[in-house]
């Protein structure tokens, strides 16, 4: 029960299948198989078992690469998101005791910010022009063409997943060979049990992401993998490869198929090959899933999970994304859908007692999926991990058929005059406005109720809308107390690297300077 298995498992059954797809070059299978190999060989040789190998990089397939020879040497990869600032960088490689870094060259000026301080890294490994550093293909120039012979344990460490730090400094989720494992298995039987050999998987979204999760199926199966050719998501670039390499599979956040969606380039392209979109990361509106259905039919799959329980919590299969005119089936269209096989979902009330069906409360989690804790943070293990389940920290609620509705992270729930008010809700009926291409709903201080509902808006290209008209939109289709008291419409929102938008980000603008922050 190893991760890097999926990949020499695949070599030795389809070795002449491509493994990596590139704009100049094709590598092979049983060629991955022996570059991973002697990579893992090289880290085993300069380092120790148990170390922590950081990986800063844009979507190559070297930074994939370097993910998994990690793990085949007995080490733990440290993913990091590329969009982050130098000084979070530095934390994250201060954090987890790293002794290795592996960069792309485009990051180089971004770490030299950094490295004075990081006297612990042993190993600066650079993919492209190597500078001062080890050149990373010349790792890979010498060694054996077989796995290093170490004994890996299924609960031993994989994956340092950082968690984005929304409410304070990033915490390591510590993800052993038994959790991905368990998610990749769980991706083969009911996300996307039709994938196969002769797919090409298209790595569009960051690879410290949800996109390296999705992309072990892909591996265990002996299928392709393409990579994008610059760092910026740009649709006509991401419709262009997809005709290229004639793309089966991709993962993308809601917010990167609205942007397909909604670009004129899409119509240009042969985009027939697709077979399988994976989405998750953050709320997908029904209206905006059903008018990317319109644009791109039934190839979606939506999977539900976090970096404490990677991705396969919960999923909505192609087929339930069908709904027709079935109001009930059109109403699930905005569930994450049902617990996955070997995965327990509940929803505990504030007394950590589960609740019945249709009442909200926290959801909460039981599976070999489960994190083996926080690297270095027993109290915040001890709160998440408590009485046998993984708190989410998210909201919401399950129907009678076992659905899992979503509804909020907790700390995005507004108080307004004592009634909770949860952002989600509001945004689904925002999103419904012909005008809006994007929505996000926090709460703002308010003298009288405590907090209000303020609606952030990007409205679509050529489109306008009042605050008035906006209002009355709302108020026509929900509860009064529930409709935004005001409304700012903004170019873009802050997201992060996988396309969430940044809540905190929009609060703190509202709460500066008060002596209480939500």
């Amino acid at each position: 029960m190893q991760v890097p298995h999926f990949l020499y498992r695949s070599a030795r059954r389809n070795p002449a299948n491509p493994l990596w797809l590139l704009p100049e070059r094709r590598i092979s299978y049983a060629e991955g198989a022996a570059r991973l190999a002697r990579l893992a060989h090289a880290l085993v040789a300069r380092g120790d078992r148990y170390d922590r190998v950081a990986i800063l990089s844009a979507n190559r397939f070297e930074a994939y690469e370097a993910y998994l020879a990690a793990m085949s040497a007995g080490m733990a990869a440290v993913p990091m998101n590329p969009r982050l600032h130098p000084d979070e960088h530095g934390f994250m490689i201060e954090d987890s005791g790293a002794r290795f870094v592996v960069y792309s060259e485009d990051f180089r000026a971004h770490l030299a910010k950094v490295r004075g301080r990081l006297g612990g890294v042993a190993h600066w490994i650079a993919i492209g022009a190597p500078g001062e550093d080890a050149a990373y293909e010349s790792l890979l120039a010498t060694g054996p063409d077989t796995p290093p012979e170490i004994a890996i344990e299924p609960d031993d460490l994989a994956w340092l997943f950082y968690t984005s730090g929304t409410t304070g400094k990033p915490k390591g989720a510590m993800e052993t060979h038994r959790n991905l494992v368990t998610m990749t298995q769980q991706f083969l039987i009911g996300v996307i049990p039709d994938v196969a050999p002769t797919d090409v998987m298209f790595h569009a979204a960051p690879i410290s992401h949800g996109t390296a999760s999705c992309g072990l199926p892909h591996l265990a199966v002996g299928a392709a993998h393409a990579f994008p050719l610059s760092r910026s998501f740009e649709p006509a670039r991401i419709f262009e490869a997809i005709e290229r390499y004639r793309v089966t599979s991709s993962f993308l956040a809601p917010t990167m198929i609205n942007l397909l969606e909604q670009s004129p380039e899409r119509k240009r392209f042969d985009l027939r090959s697709l077979k399988n979109i994976v989405y998750g990361g953050g709320p997908m509106y029904v209206e905006q899933l059903k008018a990317a259905l319109a644009a791109f039919g039934p190839v979606f799959v939506q999977i539900y999970g976090q970096g404490e329980a990677p991705v396969t919590c919960a999923a909505l299969p192609k087929a339930e994304h069908l709904a027709g005119e079935d109001p009930a089936k059109l109403e699930r269209l905005g569930s994450a859908g049902r617990e996955m096989p070997g995965v327990e979902v509940r929803i505990h009330g504030p007394d950590d007692r589960p609740l019945p069906p249709g009442q909200m409360g926290e959801i909460v989690v039981r599976s070999d999926l489960v994190m083996k804790g926080y690297w270095n943070r027993p109290e915040a293990t001890a709160e998440t991990l408590r009485n046998g389940w993984l708190h989410t920290g998210d909201v919401g609620y399950l129907d009678a058929e076992g659905y899992l509705f979503i509804t909020d992270r907790m700390k995005d729930l507004i108080i307004s005059g004592g009634s909770n008010i949860y952002p989600r809700e509001v945004e689904e009926v925002l999103c419904a406005h012909p005008a809006v291409a994007e929505a996000a709903v926090v709460g703002v201080p308010d003298a009288k109720w405590g907090e209000a509902v303020k609606a952030i808006l990007v409205l679509k290209p050529d489109r306008s809308a009042s605050e008035a008209e906006i209002v009355e939109h709302c108020r026509a289709r929900m509860a009064s107390y529930k409709k935004p008291q005001s409304v700012d419409f903004v170019e873009a929102l802050p997201k992060s690297a996988l396309g969430k938008v940044l809540k905190r980000e929009l609060r703190d603008r509202y709460w500066q300077g008060l002596d209480r922050r939500l």
